[in-house]
């Protein structure tokens, strides 16, 4: 069945309340793997790191419907055009994140981990803000922020330079490795480093099969990647 209209562009009311439901299942899901995996409802961080993903999708909703509604139906779309590797790389990346709140959880109720400083789950907090944040300045400034990798023809798919694009290549990546690796350091789980650092991995497999597909596929990638050197970090890579 299609949900398109009928000039060929999705139904963006629609896609936005497809998306909508997505992203509550997903903290819903988040959610019940945190705290059955930990035998106890009352985990302060569990519920401030819950917190923090609730607000960063309020904030992303506040900041990009009222400009580009048109993103957040799209990211609800399953792209029939995307790349197989890309297909296997999201289910990957989709168990490794809830293996680490999965781990995280269980090593909260049976103490596998050492008891982690205040200062420490602090220090990953600001930088799970500093994930989120940095993610939504790179989906705000570009339009095309899909959630798999492919050439937007229908959209007038065009290279962005502004915003963090103008320091590096995949800002949301980088964002959203930041929130992976600081996820486990807010929950007190160095167990929970070793599914993250899986996470990790597969973005940085991800960035460098991404790019090199918008440098064949993406007219004035090349010319811009010439100008930006670092996909993801600034003077190393």
């Amino acid at each position: 069945m299609s949900t398109g209209q009928p000039n060929g562009k999705p139904n963006v009311t629609a896609g936005v309340l497809k998306r909508l439901l997505q992203v509550s299942t997903i903290i819903l899901v988040q959610a019940a793997i945190l705290f059955a995996s930990s035998g106890r409802v009352d985990w302060m961080m569990a519920w401030i790191y819950v917190s923090v993903y609730v607000s960063n999708v309020v904030i992303n909703a506040l900041v990009i419907l009222p400009k580009s509604p048109e993103l957040i139906a799209e990211r609800a779309q399953v792209a029939e055009n995307m790349k197989s590797w890309d297909r296997v790389l999201i289910l990957l990346a989709g168990f490794s994140g809830l293996a680490t709140l999965l781990m995280a959880g269980l090593d909260a109720r049976f103490g596998w981990s050492p008891k982690l400083s205040l200062a420490t789950e602090l220090a990953g907090l600001g930088f799970l803000v500093f994930g989120c944040s940095l993610f939504s300045w790179a989906m705000a400034s570009n339009k095309f922020f899909s959630g798999v990798v492919r050439i937007q023809k229908e959209r007038g798919h065009a290279v962005v330079t502004t915003g963090p694009y103008q320091y590096v290549r995949h800002p949301g990546y980088v964002g959203y490795i930041t929130f992976s690796l600081a996820t486990p350091l807010l929950l007190g789980s160095l167990w929970a480093l070793i599914p993250a650092a899986i996470t990790t991995c597969i973005f940085v497999a991800r960035t460098a099969l991404e790019d090199k597909t918008l440098q064949e596929e993406l007219d004035g990638y090349r010319d811009y990647a010439g100008r930006v050197r670092y996909r993801l970090l600034p003077g190393v890579w």
